[in-house]
C-alpha cells in the first residue's frame, strides 16, 4: 500500500513539506490537526499522533495494519557470529595480572626504586595488552 491509499482514508490532510502531511487523527475526536504522516526514503510510512493515540489505534480507525505502512516485508539480516577466543572471565583474569604488574612497578617508582630495563619492558608489554583489550572490546 502506498502513501496515496493511506491519505485517501484521511479527511482534510494537508502537505507540510516534501513527503510530509498533517491531519486530524481518526482515532480520537480531533478539533485541530494533531497527526502527522511522513514517507521515508525506503518507502515506509511513519504516523504519529501528538495527542497520544497509539499507532495501532490509528491503524484500526483507518482499517489498516502495520504491514500496510511498509512497502515490503522487513527481512532480517543474518547475524554474523562473533569469534571470541576467550571467555569474559579469562580476559578479566589476564587484565588483572597485567594491571598488577603495572601497580607493582608504580609502587616501586613511588618508593624511589628504579626499574630495571627488563621490568620497564614488561610494564610496556602490560600497558600494551591492557590497551589491546580495550580496543578488542570496541572501547577505543
Amino acid at each position: 500500500m502506498g502513501i496515496g491509499e493511506v491519505l485517501s482514508r484521511l479527511k482534510g490532510y494537508k502537505s507540510t513539506g516534501p513527503d510530509r502531511w498533517q491531519c486530524k487523527c481518526p482515532a480520537h475526536q480531533d478539533k485541530s490537526p494533531s497527526m502527522t504522516l511522513r514517507l521515508v526514503d525506503d518507502g515506509r510510512i511513519l504516523i504519529h499522533c501528538f495527542a497520544g493515540c497509539g499507532t495501532d489505534a490509528i491503524l484500526d480507525a483507518l482499517g489498516l495494519t502495520f504491514g500496510d505502512l511498509f512497502p515490503e516485508p522487513l527481512t532480517r539480516t543474518p547475524v554474523r557470529k562473533i569469534y571470541q577466543p576467550f571467555s569474559a572471565m579469562d580476559a578479566l583474569r589476564a587484565l588483572s595480572e597485567e594491571s598488577a604488574i603495572v601497580a607493582f612497578a608504580a609502587s616501586d617508582l613511588v618508593e624511589g626504586k628504579p626499574l630495571s630495563a627488563g621490568d620497564a619492558d614488561r610494564v610496556a608489554v602490560a600497558a600494551g595488552r591492557i590497551a589491546s583489550a580495550l580496543e578488542a572490546t570496541h572501547g577505543a
